[in-house]
């Protein structure tokens, strides 16, 4: 019988695969070593192995040794030129050659960081969820899940490493000192009011005043009866499962809800992505504390976190004015009228363009009426939004009116807090 390719046997030629890679006691260079044993017996050349001839099932059951590099010399290469000419069997050798890849010692055992996305992905690509996750609700599911696997990580004696936290409050970095277990408190605490805003149980208790977000967070310290520790953990967590969960099911028109802070309130949508942002400040800060390895967000969730605050940035800017701390309104403009305005160019992952109105925040920001640059890198502008360092010590390239740089990057600082 006639192969494919007119062979012979009854099979198809196949390409010519090459050996396994060699033990690695098995690098040394061994012809020099065979060359001088041949010279001291007098040989007077070294001759090549000779190749046995063997039948097709002895080749077949030698493939396991011979991706163990186990076989003699001959053996080896009757089985090479053997995989030249059957494809069943140059198949098998392939998916041998490749298990035993994985049985060396020096293979890397840590996890792919990109695995569990790409399950997902496949998962879902091949079952989409019934009730999927909003879109503008993934950075907030993202950062909650990031900061868990680092709590899963870590010992229990690390949720009480010191952790210090920064804000930028009275024109000047404020610091406060706490523990891991403190931050997820924290969390907790202030996650608490996009719960009460959805009628979900408020971790404070029923019945709790309006507080701002360190108010609540001092309450809760101060309510617990022993330094917290990790059991926060599974109420945090099960909390930001339980606001995800309900946010899907709800339906659009949640979006549009309001979640008041008692000085300022944001629509459910930019509450969710403020509170990924605060999650991914203070999982930073953990990192920090017990020497974890830590990425910033991705280009797409750090993009939307910088977009609202260029969206802030105007009503920030109004607010310090009347409090006499940024210079006074140079053009006024009708609402919604383009007005002066500072180009706010952010580089890297998550970076674009935005421009923000200067003298009123109900204007229109404008490429045309640009009075100044501000260009920062993304991480360094989240940074200094975060209240970790101050408006005066931004690595910021800066051109034009140097008065409205100055009180853009202030009221960027400003909008920090506990």
């Amino acid at each position: 019988m006639t192969g494919a390719n007119g062979d012979a046997d009854g099979v198809a030629r196949a390409p010519w695969v090459p050996g396994p890679r060699r033990a690695a006691d098995d690098h040394a260079d061994l012809t020099a070593e065979v060359v001088e044993v041949a010279e001291a017996s007098g040989a007077a050349e070294f001759s090549e192995p000779e190749v046995p001839v063997l039948t097709h099932s002895v080749l077949k059951s030698l493939l396991g040794a011979w991706a163990l590099s186990a076989c003699s010399t001959g053996e080896t290469r009757a089985v090479e030129d053997h995989l030249t000419s059957c494809a069943p069997c140059a198949d098998e050798a392939l998916r041998l050659r490749d298990a035993v890849a994985l049985l060396h010692e020096d293979r890397d055992l840590d996890l792919d960081p990109l695995l569990r996305s790409r399950v997902l992905e496949s998962c879902l690509g091949r079952r989409p969820a019934r009730i999927p996750i909003p879109g503008w609700v993934t950075p907030y599911d993202a950062e909650t899940a990031r900061l868990d696997a680092l709590l899963r990580d870590i010992g229990e004696s690390e949720w009480h490493a010191p952790v210090r936290l920064k804000w930028y409050e009275e024109e000047r970095i404020v610091r406060r000192k706490a523990t891991v277990a403190g931050v997820i408190g924290h969390l907790l605490a202030v996650d608490g009011l996009v719960s009460a805003a959805l009628g979900l149980d408020d971790p404070l208790g029923a019945g709790t005043p309006e507080l701002s977000p360190a108010e609540r967070t001092e309450a809760f310290w101060s309510g617990l009866d022993r330094p917290p520790n990790r059991a926060l953990r599974g109420p945090w967590r099960e909390q930001s499962h339980t606001l995800i969960r309900t946010v899907s099911f709800a339906g659009r028109g949640v979006a549009d809800l309001t979640v008041t802070y008692k000085d300022f309130a944001l629509p459910l949508r930019d509450s969710l992505l403020e509170r990924a942002f605060e999650c991914w400040v203070h999982a930073d800060d953990i990192a920090q504390a017990v020497a974890y390895p830590y990425a910033p967000p991705s280009g797409a969730h750090l993009h939307d976190m910088i977009d609202l605050t260029a969206r802030l940035l105007p009503g920030a800017l109004a607010n310090r004015r009347r409090a006499g701390l940024a210079a006074p309104a140079r053009h006024l403009v009708a609402a919604g009228a383009p007005g002066r305005s500072l180009h706010l160019e952010v580089e890297g992952a998550g970076g674009g363009h935005w421009y923000i109105a200067l003298d009123s925040p109900a204007a229109i920001g404008s490429p045309e009426r640009a009075v100044a640059q501000v260009a920062m890198d993304g991480v360094e502008f989240c940074q200094l939004v975060a209240g970790h360092v101050s408006p005066e010590e931004a690595a910021a390239g800066q051109d034009g009116d140097r008065e409205a740089i100055r009180d853009v990057l202030a009221a960027a600082a400003s909008l920090s807090r506990l």
